[in-house]
């Protein structure tokens, strides 16, 4: 330990908010460069690497083959597949000394496409799966929590290519199952897989594997006994509305009253009696996209991105609004033309009777609004927008649904032919004719699964590493080296346990022992040795595993057959 490169920190980084960001740093195992960039230090990098190990191991199971993309990627290959233009400013663009237009690839779909299309071209040859473990960068626009978001961070994707759905959703499974088996193995004690949205990926089905913890910056929404399990943005629920029988449409003089609260309570109606409208514009077309959802109701942007077929939305402006005809703050679906605007009601909005809405008049609103009768004939969609709710009805059981935090650990795509039909990545089938290729992806983020690792292991102290991938096994603690033939007992012990396979770190700095164990905790090595002159008086040694308060003390001459045992034992627990 005295040769070991990486100090440990006594207070907590003033910008960390999450113990896995406090103890990576205060640990000796990362340093930032800049926002959302580090460096590993030779602890981090043995963890990285035991991780990187069984990911290989559990990839190479399902038939995965080991490739090695570029970081950077010409931009053409991203225009081939109309990423280029679609996806914001969190893909770094830059152009090269020739002047032609580059990429710093946040996801390599464009250059496995790229790259199988240059190799294989028959039904014979398929389905294959390759794989890297590489760089990536993201241009995070708020990097948080150490590493979990990150802009440069090291990333798994594994990609598929099959002759028709049926195989790829054979393998997608398949490739489900080896991510359990790899977060279990990583000594992850909580993952839950959960429906997704598929986002800028594309495709139709997708799973995010959630890590349970309280920083997460997800939500996942759950039922008590997870037979239903999804995040915030394409959870649904058992809502049940109540049309009533319609009463006659009434305008009501309502002065500066604006807001659902303010009319509610002008009006004397609760907020679920109410129709609230919410305008939104397509961030490239600017099309003006008309939204009413029941007043007790937030709009899910992603479903609605979803149901309208927009991959960016904007808040819409004023100037806008008051050009389809409606007015800011008294607005409503009633008299507006759906064929200059596209309107979105909200199944809680259309499935509830004698609503107040806007009646697009300043200082006025409508009283006994009913979707049927007061918009017959008018060009709209009608679907789920509505954010969850914790406590609404789950839609497979109908008890509350639950919700908790978690951080994204590994996701999984369907993603069909979204990128092997715009990049001409085809085979030919038995008699000759050319189809695209139909794809899966399956990511996992390398750093952000240490991270995670120690958000649901560590105390007060530290990470508390679990033996398949702490960064050694045991830590061998010399009290007072010089004495008593302490020094020689532990180099002794150093040399026996190295030879028996056994990954050791010896702290032989000399140190007082309440900051020998004060580092030893923070670096959270499952094992502890100690050797003093108390315990070589007694021919013994001290045995502790980390997180315990008890210690037991082991015969020197039998310790190091005892703890080979121990690691033996807790290593085949990840296997």
């Amino acid at each position: 330990m005295s040769k070991l490169v990486g100090r440990r920190i006594k207070e907590d980084p003033k910008d960390a908010k999450t113990v896995s960001h406090k103890f990576l740093v205060r640990g000796g195992y990362v340093r930032p460069v800049s926002a959302g960039i580090y460096s590993l230090l030779p602890l981090g990098k043995r963890i990285v690497e035991k991780i990187e190990a069984i990911i290989r191991e559990e990839m190479n199971r399902i038939e995965g083959q080991e490739v090695l993309m570029p970081v950077v990627l010409p931009a053409d290959l991203w225009k081939e597949s109309g990423r280029y233009e679609s996806v914001g400013a969190e893909l770094l663009r830059f152009r090269d000394r020739n002047d032609k237009p580059m990429i710093l690839a946040m996801t390599h779909e464009e250059g496995i496409v790229h790259l199988v299309r240059t190799e294989l071209n028959s039904y014979k040859q398929l389905p294959v799966m390759l794989y890297q473990i590489q760089t990536k960068y993201r241009d995070e626009a708020r990097p948080r929590a150490g590493l979990i978001r990150v802009r440069e961070f090291t990333m798994k994707d594994a990609y598929s290519f099959h002759t028709d759905q049926a195989d790829l959703e054979k393998y997608y499974y398949r490739c489900h199952e080896a991510y359990e088996r790899i977060f279990r193995r990583v000594g992850m004690k909580n993952v839950l897989s959960i429906e997704a949205n598929s986002g800028m990926m594309g495709g139709k089905v997708s799973h995010e594997f959630m890590a349970i913890c309280d920083c997460g910056e997800d939500t996942v929404i759950t039922n008590a006994d997870y037979s239903y399990r999804a995040n915030r943005e394409i959870a649904v629920a058992a809502w049940k509305f109540d049309k009533g029988e319609p009463l006659p449409l009434e305008k009501v003089s309502t002065p500066g009253t604006k807001t659902i609260e303010e009319v509610a309570n002008f009006l004397g109606v609760k907020p679920e009696e109410t129709g609230k409208a919410v305008f939104y514009q397509d961030a490239r077309t600017g099309e003006l996209i008309f939204v009413l959802i029941r007043g007790d109701f937030e709009v899910n942007e992603v479903k609605l991105a979803n149901a309208v077929k927009v991959p960016e939305l904007k808040f819409a402006d004023d100037s806008a609004i008051e050009a389809a005809g409606a007015v800011p703050g008294f607005a409503s679906p009633v008299g507006i033309d759906g064929r200059k605007v596209r309107i979105v009601i909200d199944r809680s909005a259309a499935e509830t009777g004698n609503l107040v809405v806007g009646a697009n008049e300043a200082d006025f609103h409508y009283r006994n609004f009913n979707f049927d009768r007061d918009m017959a004939g008018t060009e709209c969609i009608v679907t789920d927008i509505a954010c969850v709710r914790e406590g609404d009805p789950c839609p497979l059981t109908g008890q509350p649904l639950i919700f908790s935090r978690g951080i994204e650990v590994g996701n999984i795509f369907q993603l069909g032919t979204k990128y092997t039909e715009s990049m001409h990545c085809d085979y030919l089938d038995r008699d000759g004719k050319s189809h695209p290729m139909i794809m899966g992806c399956y990511g996992i983020g390398v750093g952000r699964a240490m991270a995670a690792v120690i958000e649901q292991s560590c105390d007060e102290y530290g990470p508390i590493w679990p033996m398949s991938i702490a960064p050694y096994q045991v830590e061998l603690c010399a009290i007072n080296p010089d004495k008593a033939g302490v020094g020689e007992a532990c180099e002794k012990l150093y040399a026996d346990l190295t030879a028996a396979g056994i990954e050791v770190l010896y702290d032989d700095r000399g140190e007082k022992a309440g900051s020998m164990f004060s580092d030893a905790d923070l670096i959270g090595i499952p094992l502890r040795l100690v050797v003093s002159p108390k315990t070589l008086a007694d021919n013994a040694v001290e045995f502790k595993v980390r997180g315990s308060r008890d210690a037991e003390k082991l015969e020197i001459s039998s310790a190091v057959a005892a703890v080979a045992a121990r690691v033996e034992a807790e290593m085949a627990q990840y296997r």
